[in-house]
């Protein structure tokens, strides 16, 4: 039984880890091109093998590919715009000055791939094939990254991956657009008023997932007859899953029917409770959640297995070297996505159109526009609509192999020697990687002081009280010649992220509440349980407009800030809070305020050696 759990308990771990999803598609990968080339073993004739489901004087028939294809990836395309609805309406993408750059990226990393492609084979049989080179796989890079650790700044994947999110939805809309030959209007109707239904359904904020599934299924077999590529159904489904912050109504109804579970433990009580709990939580992300480990380690894979398998010759090799299909594939892959993501990005932030993440340079930006040439899955995915001809299709899966490795290579070589130059130049983790900025930073005391306190805090840890009283301390010792800066650290700890987010959207409506709301959190909590009734008493107390910070708190667009702080603590391997500053240095002693003003009179004494020290207890 022991070696039974430790096995499980390994295999959830490598479940959840970054880029075991990425090492599977490999692996697939791999064995499909092993498969393909041992020719006894017919990789081709398996694939192809027809696999029919009838009802009655109905019925599809498909070979096993295209099933793969044309059904198991509805999962896939369907994850996606479940991302990308959520990045829009609640994540990254709200805020246009942080998603600009790699927004800007994406398009341009769209764009010009199909222009190189284009060029290469302008007049030829495959001209129309462009569609191939415009997508980034997701998974491959971020495993990659995954791989370097905290060698590259966290901020990279986070560019990385909204890149992605909108590198899909253009390559979503070329699938629905370009790669469709025949319409038949009559199932098209049916999917419009199926989707019109689900509309409504979403509009009513229905939480029952076997609901979409039948609605899912629907508008697959409709879009299947109408000719228009029927992993458009995922697309449809996804946009059209409600998606919204938890309102408060029906959090205290989840509340209350849980504790009512917890007075009468009985399957009624628990039932209800888990029915509140689903309401309210928005299904877009539950279904994330829930899909997400599928997708990655079954779909993909398994797709990858199906479509990547190529029989590697001599003559097809050769075939392949002089065939201008397989040149654009990798020049719009390699060069098209390299060009096209870098350049937009150094126009965008030079051009102040955008920003990039504090901590994350153009340089990082370099080696991961280098990785978005890996176009592994979906560029796959459209070969099979793009080209019919077998030889052709020869050709473009060995372009896309050899382009997406070259790019893995040398994005990975990159940024290898990137996160060496960064050892080698930057500051050691002991020391504070963005320096204090009086536009963004929230600072207490007196801001023209040269003597800084940097504090990265988590509220809602039991040690909120103590750290109050303790700078409470140190300040009063300064009197006014301490700068007090505070930032975010809430350790993946959700509701020390709420409460960040509380003191931003306080923050919004008034600099000067900053400070007090924190302090009076900390007391609050010492009291009771942080929760969201604590953190809005709080702000009332303390004079903040409960109506606009509700409608903040809902809206979320304070999350961007909130992360900012928690990469750069993440960055300096900053895993308790609080952590101080003092200056750019690192403090490592005692939390106590004897030793802290002991430590900032020693800085303060190297700042202006003609300020005598003092001892805690003295004031000026």
């Amino acid at each position: 039984m022991r070696r039974i759990s430790t096995v499980r308990d390994t295999l959830k771990a490598f479940a959840a880890h970054e880029a075991s999803g990425a090492l599977l598609l490999l692996a697939a990968a791999a064995v499909a091109l092993v498969w393909a080339n041992a020719g006894a073993l017919g990789y081709e004739a398996f694939w192809n093998a027809r696999l029919s489901v009838h009802l009655g004087p109905w019925g599809i028939d498909m070979s096993l590919r295209h099933w793969i294809n044309d059904g198991l990836m509805m999962m896939f395309f369907l994850l996606v715009s479940l991302e990308v609805k959520h990045d829009f309406v609640m994540g990254e993408l709200r805020e246009w000055r942080r998603a600009c750059v790699p927004v800007l990226a994406a398009v341009c990393g769209l764009v010009v791939p199909g222009v190189v492609f284009g060029v290469i084979n302008a007049g030829g049989p495959h001209a129309g094939a462009w569609g191939i080179v415009i997508s980034t796989d997701t998974a491959f890079v971020v495993g990659i990254l995954a791989a370097f650790g905290k060698r590259l700044p966290v901020q990279l994947r986070s560019f990385l991956v909204t890149l992605a999110v909108v590198d899909d939805v253009g390559a979503l809309a070329v699938i629905a657009t370009v790669y469709t030959d025949t319409i038949r209007l009559v199932p098209l109707a049916g999917a419009l008023l199926v989707a019109s239904a689900l509309y409504a359904v979403q509009r009513a904020r229905v939480y029952r997932a076997s609901v979409y599934i039948v609605f899912g299924a629907l508008l697959w077999l409709l879009f299947l007859a109408s000719g228009v590529h029927a992993t458009i159904a995922g697309v449809v489904l996804g946009l059209l899953m409600p998606v919204f912050p938890p309102e408060r109504s029906a959090l205290l109804t989840a509340e209350e029917l849980t504790q009512r579970f917890r007075r009468a433990p009985t399957a009624l009580t628990g039932k209800n409770a888990v029915y509140g709990i689903l309401r309210a939580v928005s299904i877009n992300e539950r279904h994330q959640l829930s899909m997400a480990p599928i997708v990655s380690l079954f779909v993909v894979p398994v797709f990858a297995l199906s479509n990547a398998g190529v029989a590697i010759s001599r003559d097809t090799l050769v075939h392949a070297l002089h065939s201008p299909l397989t040149w654009g594939i990798v020049a719009g892959l390699v060069a098209g996505k390299y060009v096209g993501a870098l350049g937009a990005s150094v126009l965008a932030s030079k051009t102040r159109i955008g920003e990039l993440a504090p901590g994350l340079g153009l340089r990082h930006i370099n080696g991961g526009a280098m990785l978005t040439g890996i176009g592994f899955t979906i560029s796959l995915f459209i070969i099979d609509l793009a080209i019919e001809d077998g030889a052709a299709q020869a050709d473009a899966r060995i372009g896309v192999l050899a382009a997406s490795l070259l790019a893995a290579l040398l994005g990975a070589l990159v940024l290898a020697l990137t996160a060496f130059l960064d050892a080698r130049r930057s500051p050691a983790r002991t020391r504070l990687t963005r320096p204090v900025d009086p536009r963004r930073d929230h600072i207490a005391g007196n801001p023209a002081s040269t003597l800084t306190l940097v504090q990265y805090g988590q509220l809602g840890c039991l040690e909120d009280g103590a750290t109050v009283e303790l700078l409470r301390e140190v300040r009063d010792h300064f009197d006014n010649n301490l700068r007090l800066v505070f930032r975010h650290n809430p350790l993946g700890d959700p509701g020390a992220e709420q409460a960040a987010e509380m003191l931003e959207a306080v923050a919004s409506q008034s600099p000067d509440l900053f400070e007090p709301v924190r302090v009076e959190v900390a007391r609050l909590c010492d009291e009771a349980d942080l929760d969201r009734d604590v953190l809005r008493r709080a702000a009332v107390e303390m004079g903040a407009n409960l109506a606009r910070l509700d409608a903040q708190m809902l809206q979320r667009p304070h999350i961007g800030r909130v992360h900012d702080d928690a990469d750069d603590a993440a960055s300096m391997g900053l895993t308790r809070a609080p952590a101080f500053f003092i200056g750019e240095e690192l403090y490592q002693g005692e939390h106590t305020p004897e030793a802290l003003i002991e430590a900032l009179e020693a800085a303060r004494a190297a700042l202006d050696p003609r300020t005598p020290a003092r001892t805690a207890g003295e004031h000026d």
